[in-house]
């Protein structure tokens, strides 16, 4: 009787345990989000396939959209983490905007990915929350990032001076509480506009949530790069609070 019933102890405690780590890995979700109603970057769809195997890689749920109706309270409350990948324009009406402040105001995580920062111009708590808006490029060029804080999971790695080639955005409206973690060398290219302390990734805690910005991002072939998918993922572990 008594092995008999040990049996069964041991088989409801193997259930419960598979269950809670079927349900943290279920916690784990991230919505990769890509509406775009300006500008419309031919990198989304590769971008949305290797950040969605990445996710998967690292333990993660990814769900893809590029449809905003999604933004809903309800909806909302399943994701750990929104990532902005290469939005653009006026993306949202104003019930999605209200759902998505309040997914932030309860402790959600955000990452903008590049043209993040050209997206609701006219939303100045977006503005906060991403950081900056964009304001203009020169041609895609080699150019050296320099890696000034390493203490965030995304940014740990990288080398203190990241040569490679993309597209560098200049900023404006750039939010002065935003902690910079890497500059953009603007004596490394021609046509930067922000100066000596051009930021180029950053994060914050802002309004109850976490955000995190990278530059990076605009060409099909950055996608290619290990240490950009590495950094991004490390940019939606920290935003989600993910280890």
């Amino acid at each position: 009787m008594k092995k008999h019933l040990s049996k069964i102890l041991i088989a409801a405690l193997a259930f419960l345990m598979f269950n809670c780590q079927a349900s943290d890995k279920k916690e784990n979700r991230v919505l990769i989000f890509a509406k775009t109603m300006g500008y419309h970057h031919g990198s989304i769809e590769k971008a949305i396939v290797i950040l969605k195997q990445a996710c998967t890689q690292e333990g993660m749920i990814a769900d893809t959209t590029r449809n905003a109706d999604v933004f809903t309270t309800d909806n909302l409350k399943n994701y750990k983490v929104v990532v902005f990948l290469n939005t653009s324009g006026d993306i949202f009406n104003e019930a999605q905007q209200t759902a998505f402040e309040k997914y932030i105001q309860s402790g959600g995580g955000f990452v903008g990915i590049h043209a993040a920062t050209d997206t609701e111009y006219e939303w100045q708590w977006y503005n906060k929350l991403v950081g900056a808006y964009f304001l203009s490029h020169p041609n895609q060029q080699k150019a050296t990032i320099n890696v000034t804080d390493k203490n965030n999971v995304a940014t740990s790695f990288l080398p203190e001076k990241w040569e490679r080639t993309d597209e560098w955005y200049n900023f404006k409206n750039i939010n002065p509480d935003i902690k910079v973690l890497a500059y953009l060398d603007e004596t490394t290219y021609t046509g930067g506009q922000n100066g000596q302390t051009h930021p180029f990734i950053w994060c914050h805690e802002f309004d109850g949530g976490r955000a995190f910005y990278s530059g990076v991002g605009h060409r099909d072939d950055n996608y290619d790069e290990p240490l950009v998918i590495k950094h991004l993922i490390g940019a939606i572990q920290w935003a989600g609070k993910i280890k």
